[in-house]
């Protein structure tokens, strides 16, 4: 254990915890940037790519949501290393984390050339369609190794308490992104196979933009910057859990989206715009959430335990009030979203009524976000992955219901929707509450 900072003293005042916030909410929204940007320059071609567009921003979009643990892991063991003052140690972790991304980017990449067709397919497209979402997923893989070291870099800069790199490099990222694809798609007439040639080329920029920042960090601190076979295998074994965390979050979701499938088209295409709506809420909430896993990191790394809970409180007000805020805005928003989407009556009318469950169910969100960035800086996976496997297992058959008994149209989606909130984020809310109420997070010093 290694003292740093005064025990009980609280280490997330309102500038700090901003200052890392704010900074992550850019970037967080800047990264779905990339899509829309695609989705305006494709859409151009007509029809059929932008369909192909749609299926292959779903793979590539799993496929970001299931190695996310790169980000949040790293962040969590370079937190720790900094708050017990080894900065050396903690790049070196770093260092093992952007290997570790890398080697699994490698890995995916080859893995998913040969299948792509397959995992197209999944889909039930047209043949026209998947040909387009074929040619857009094999010129993007190169990408996706620099993807994943992206992912581990922004993790090491956070646990650095810098969220400002990852920002820029974000924001720069979404622009040159639209440039090249402008340039490649209608420039060079390289049609689809451009669009996804453009955002590899921009992934790789951005993986040598943090990469030249966190090996500049390494070489002041005398950090190895030679791949470890240990570290990386550590890293790994760390990320196992967030992995099945993430999965079992994920699952959550796919059963939300199958049981408003069984309501109707109308319900399926409000839900799929509302759940849009949802997570760019959720965007604002989860820079509280990233701002969570740094400062608890820093003070467990310190070993300022009493810093850790008091910081724990002050950043649940924070995720509470920040829903009682969006839940308002989105309450007054309202009526103007629905001819951003051009939804039919039927579909308007659902919309309408579960953005009302989505608005007041907002602080729940907030308070369970926070507290899952806690755990997460706290080293805590083994927990959240098993509490995420009983959750969906709590949260599973209650959306089964809801699929066999509930009527179909607005009424069955606002019960699904209802269920969503009261069964799987209140579960969430439960063990996670329940969870930081002990002291069993609160393992202090340089590693969990």
């Amino acid at each position: 254990m290694a003292g740093g900072q005064a025990p009980g003293r609280d280490v997330a005042d309102a500038r700090r915890i901003l200052g890392l916030a704010v900074p992550a909410f850019g970037a967080l929204v800047a990264e779905p940037l990339f899509l829309l940007a695609d989705s305006a320059i494709v859409g151009r071609l007509g029809t059929v790519p932008l369909a192909g567009l749609g299926i292959a921003g779903a793979v590539l979009s799993t496929a970001v949501s299931v190695f996310v643990f790169l980000a949040y892991g790293t962040t969590a063991a370079v937190a720790r290393r900094v708050g017990a003052g080894d900065l050396r140690a903690a790049l070196t972790q770093g260092v093992d984390g952007m290997w570790l991304g890398a080697i699994l980017g490698v890995t995916t990449a080859a893995l998913a050339w040969p299948a792509a067709p397959w995992l197209v397919g999944l889909f039930g497209a047209t043949p026209e369609v998947a040909a387009q979402a074929v040619d857009y997923l094999r010129w993007s893989l190169p990408g996706v190794p620099a993807m994943l070291v992206v992912l581990a870099a922004t993790g090491v800069l956070r646990g650095l308490q810098d969220t400002r790199t990852p920002l820029a490099v974000a924001s720069a990222g979404a622009v040159v992104n639209a440039v090249l694809n402008v340039l490649l798609v209608h420039g060079l007439g390289l049609g689809i196979a451009g669009s996804g040639a453009g955002t590899a080329l921009t992934q790789i920029a951005m993986a040598v933009a943090t990469g030249v920042v966190v090996v500049r960090g390494a070489r002041r601190h005398a950090a190895t910057l030679r791949p470890d076979r240990a570290g990386i295998l550590a890293s790994g074994r760390a990320g196992v859990p967030l992995l099945v965390r993430t999965l079992a979050l994920r699952g959550a979701f796919l059963v939300t989206t199958y049981a408003a499938t069984a309501k109707g088209p109308d319900a399926l295409a409000a839900h799929q715009v509302a759940m849009n709506v949802w997570f760019l809420l959720a965007l604002a909430l989860d820079a509280l959430a990233i701002a969570a896993q740094a400062l608890t990191g820093v003070a467990l790394g310190a070993g300022d335990a009493a810093g850790a809970r008091a910081a724990t409180r002050r950043m649940v007000r924070w995720g509470l009030w920040g829903g009682v805020v969006l839940g308002l805005v989105l309450l007054a928003v309202r009526p103007l979203l629905p001819p951003l989407f051009a939804l039919e009556p039927g579909a308007r009318d659902a919309f309408l009524a579960v953005l009302v469950v989505a608005a007041v169910t907002q602080p729940l969100s907030g308070y369970v976000f926070v507290l899952d960035g806690v755990l997460i800086g706290a080293g805590d996976g083994r927990y959240l992955a098993v509490v995420g496997v009983v959750q969906l297992v709590i949260y599973a058959p209650l959306a089964l219901v809801v699929t066999l008994r509930a009527p179909e149209g607005t009424p069955g989606l606002v019960a699904l929707w209802v269920t969503f909130t009261c069964g799987y984020m209140v579960a969430r809310c439960v063990f996670l509450g329940l969870r930081t109420r002990t002291d069993a997070w609160l393992v202090t010093g340089a590693t969990r």
